[in-house]
């Protein structure tokens, strides 16, 4: 089985920055992509960013892009998010996930990290 671990999360003013880790472990396994999705107080989870293990690419919600960045560390199997110029709406339980080969959709998810920006 494979475990992930998000770390990083805190409490912070508009305008600051974090940056979250999200740390694999368990049975070794190569991710097709990993990314990173959140949860607000009483909304559904959205996707925020995500980085296709071959080759690099990536994505970011509209509401993120210019302002979060995603990388990697390809041997670890870890993923980050540096997130820039938060902003309130931000906050939310953010959730590290991961595609294996073979599977349709993100079947690893972390645990979640708190972030929380106050105005």
């Amino acid at each position: 089985q494979v475990q992930l671990v998000e770390s990083g999360g805190g409490l912070v003013q508009a305008g600051s920055s974090l940056r979250l880790s999200c740390d694999s472990s368990g049975r070794t396994f190569a991710p097709v992509a990993m990314g990173w999705f959140r949860q607000a107080p009483g909304k559904e989870r959205e996707f925020v960013a995500s980085m296709r293990w071959s080759g690099g690419t990536t994505y970011y919600s509209d509401s993120v892009k210019g302002r979060f960045s995603i990388s990697r560390h390809r041997v670890k199997n870890s993923v980050y998010l540096q997130m820039d110029s938060l902003k309130p709406e931000d906050t939310a339980v953010y959730y590290c996930a991961a595609q294996r080969v073979g599977a349709q959709d993100y079947n690893y998810w972390g645990q979640g990290t708190q972030v929380t920006v106050s105005s």
